[in-house]
Parts: structure tokens; C-alpha cells; sequence
């Protein structure tokens, strides 16, 4: 029986307005897309921490804008650089925090009740965690969280009161789907329902098949960063862009989903869909589908959860079907994309297998934009990674979540410099 991963925003939290928030990877794609909402929106934010890794000169513009009390950077050295950047404004001497333990702290402030996680990788967990143990109200970018600690974070949601918000557009869809109206949503988070878990049959993730779509394997074997950097239909951060190119992106997605819906991975499908208008379907048990459409702008997701459980201005452009072009759907090539079938099968499997497969890609895409291995090999090093990994249970704490990451980084590593 599907169950959300959480309860839903308390009735307090829908009426409070200003809302206060902290952004967590506020320099990023999805950060910068909410900082642009905002500014649409004057006077129902407070924004009270940003968190921009080692973009100094981006972050110090956006804190001289928003004015937060603490920033949160990943070094010392980028916190000196972001010191310096604002001596120009006396009057302006916010709280700059460092690395994660900073990170983790801006996340868990008494005077924020929402957090949107929005950095890249695992360094997104620490911060999550952190968020959800303080009880906020999490907008959740950063898949890796849940890949790496989907069933850490159900148990603190329900110890803490915290509730999930999921932004990743395909994950949005389904929340949208199921979970549109409160009534419903209500229904679905809380007890089983007729618009609950025994009701759902399954959900359906769509994706656009990247730039690679109908080459084969051989045919990637010469792929350059340039070429997989080039999304055909979404603006995204380097990081997630060679995991749309992979596929790993979609078999992470499917990993989520399971967590955050409470689903066994066969009851989450796949569909290649090209022109990237239907983000996921949810088919309930008399065959009924409902869908969520949309042009492909992380704004509109991003909002919904911003504004939850009202809907604000995007800023996204409208839908035209009528000049939309045909919509197509496909099945995944999973010979030549087996990247969601590695997915599966460390999901179901367990014994941490997604903590290594995840540590393992993040390896090889951070080779790969450097240039020291080939688009394939990010593949290869995946499986060599899953191969010889050899623990034999699934991780109970956050320390066991971040040994085996560690473990098995160090592992990818060794295995590259055989390729």
C-alpha cells in the first residue's frame, strides 16, 4: 500500500506568510530559478540564509539583494573571499558559515520554516538531514538525499513532524497528481483512502531520452562534455545534465519515487517522451490516468512547493498546445541505456548498493567533465562499482551512509585508473 513519505505542511504553515526561508544551493540552476520567483513575489519571502558552495561573486550579489543573516559557503577560503566581496557595505555584516557543519546549521535555524535543498551530489544530504530533524518544511531538489537516506529520512519525518516537499519536476508531477488539492492530500499522507495508497496502481516518469537519444553505445563511445552538456529540451547544472545524457538521472528518479510514495520499483515505469510536456502520470486501479503538463521549466515546480498548498506566479511560460508540437512516447533502450536497470536492481537488492552506485557515478561524471575518462566509462565504472561491492546490509544511520559513500568513492576511484 503507497504511503507518502510524510505528512503534508501543517494548516499553521499554509496561512503564515511571510514565509522564512533558507536556500541551499542558492547559486545553482534551482536556486537561481527560485531567487527569480521571488522577486516576482515582494513581501511573501524572508529569505534568512543562502548557501552557495564556492560561488563567491554570485552569492555576495545575491546576499547584498535578499540581506539574510547567514551565509553558508564550502571552505574557508570562499568564506574569506565572501567577506571581502561585502566590506563595501558596513551596514551589511551577515553570518558566514562553513563547510557542512554550516550548511547543516542554516538548515536548522529556529527562525526558518521552509528549506529548499537545492545542491548538487550527496553534499546535499548533511543539510536535508539536518532540515528534517529540526521539523521544517523541506522543498527537496537534491535527489541524492533520498537516494542515499530514503528510509533515514521517512523515520526522522515521523519522529520530527517534518514534511517533504518534492521539487524534481517528475516527482512534483505525481505529488501534483495525487496530492492537488488538500482534501486529497490529506487522504494519501495520512491514512489509506479512495484517493490513497490502495487506489494507485502505478506512476509513470517520464523522460526526454537526453541528447543521445536512438545512438548506440558504440556510437556515444566518442562522446565530448561539449556534446552531452547540450540538453535538447531543459536548462540544468552541468552535474545533472550528463546524468540526463546517461540515463543515471531517470534511474535515480526511480529510486525517489519509491521512497517518496511508498512503491515497490515495479510499480514506478518509464517512458522516453521527447518533447518534455508530461513530467508523470499516476494510473490508479480502474485504469484511470491523470497527468501533469507543463513547458519544461524547473520554475513551475520549484513554485508549487514554494507556494504550497496555493499556486503563485511562475514567471513560466503558458502551454500552447495548439502550437505544441505532436507528443511521442517510448519505450527506454535499455541495452544501450542500462543505467535505470542498475537502479533497480541496487534498490531491490539493498546492502547499500544505491550509496555506491550514486558515489560511483559522481566519480565518473566529475572524471568525465575533466576530460580523464570516456561518456561511456561513466557506465562502466557504475558496474565495476556494483560488481565488487561487498557489504551486506543496508546503512541504519547517517554514520553508515557516509562510510560507505566514502568507501566507495575511494573504490570508483581505484577502478578508474584502470579503465
Amino acid at each position: 500500500m503507497a504511503r507518502y513519505i510524510s505528512k503534508l505542511p501543517s494548516a499553521r504553515f499554509a496561512e503564515t506568510w511571510p514565509r522564512h526561508l533558507a536556500l541551499l544551493g542558492s547559486t545553482g540552476s534551482i536556486g537561481r530559478s527560485a531567487l527569480a520567483i521571488l522577486e516576482r513575489l515582494p513581501g511573501h519571502f524572508k529569505v534568512e540564509a543562502l548557501a552557495g558552495g564556492r560561488n563567491t561573486r554570485l552569492l555576495a550579489a545575491q546576499a547584498l539583494r535578499w540581506r539574510p543573516d547567514y551565509l553558508a559557503v564550502q571552505d574557508e577560503k570562499s568564506a574569506l573571499e565572501l567577506k571581502r566581496s561585502l566590506e563595501g557595505e558596513p551596514s551589511f555584516r551577515p553570518e558566514i558559515l562553513v563547510g557542512p557543519p554550516g550548511y547543516a546549521g542554516v538548515a536548522a535555524l529556529p527562525e526558518v520554516d521552509l528549506v529548499l535543498s537545492a545542491q548538487s551530489g550527496a553534499a546535499g544530504l548533511n543539510a536535508t538531514y539536518a532540515a528534517v530533524r529540526a521539523g521544517k518544511v523541506v522543498a527537496l531538489a537534491n535527489k541524492e538525499s533520498l537516494v542515499l537516506a530514503g528510509e533515514l529520512i521517512r523515520k526522522e519525518c515521523g519522529r520530527n513532524g517534518a514534511s517533504i516537499l518534492p521539487v524534481d519536476s517528475e516527482h512534483n508531477a505525481v505529488f501534483q497528481c495525487l496530492l492537488g488539492s488538500p482534501p486529497a492530500a490529506e487522504q494519501f499522507a495520512g491514512s489509506a483512502g479512495p484517493v490513497g495508497g490502495e487506489s494507485l496502481k502505478r506512476i509513470i516518469l517520464t523522460a526526454s531520452g537526453g541528447p543521445f537519444r536512438g545512438w548506440t553505445a558504440e556510437a556515444m563511445s566518442g562522446v565530448t562534455p561539449e556534446e552531452a552538456l547540450a540538453h535538447p529540451t531543459w536548462s540544468m547544472g552541468a552535474k545533472i545534465s550528463i546524468d540526463s545524457a546517461t540515463m543515471m538521472n531517470k534511474g535515480m528518479e526511480i529510486v525517489e519515487a519509491c521512497h517518496l510514495y511508498g512503491l515497490p520499483a515495479a510499480d514506478v515505469e518509464v517512458l522516453i517522451h521527447p518533447q518534455s510536456i508530461i513530467h508523470a502520470l499516476v494510473e490508479f486501479k480502474d485504469s484511470s490516468r491523470l497527468a501533469q503538463l507543463g513547458v519544461p521549466d524547473m520554475r513551475i515546480p520549484i513554485s508549487c512547493c514554494l507556494g504550497w498548498p496555493g499556486r503563485m506566479d511562475s514567471g513560466a511560460a503558458e502551454l500552447d498546445l495548439a502550437a505544441a508540437p505532436a507528443l511521442s512516447f517510448f519505450r527506454p533502450d535499455e541495452q544501450n541505456f542500462p543505467a535505470p536497470v542498475y537502479w533497480r536492481a541496487a534498490l531491490e537488492e539493498g546492502k547499500g548498493l544505491t550509496v555506491a552506485l550514486n558515489a560511483a557515478n559522481e566519480v565518473a561524471v566529475d572524471l568525465f567533465l575533466r576530460k580523464e575518462i570516456g561518456f561511456m566509462d561513466i557506465i562502466r565504472l557504475a558496474r565495476l562499482t556494483l560488481d565488487n561491492w561487498r557489504e551486506s546490509s543496508d546503512p541504519d544511520n547517517m554514520e553508515d551512509v557516509l562510510c560507505m559513500d566514502a568507501k566507495a568513492r575511494a573504490a570508483a576511484t581505484e577502478y578508474a585508473a584502470r579503465l
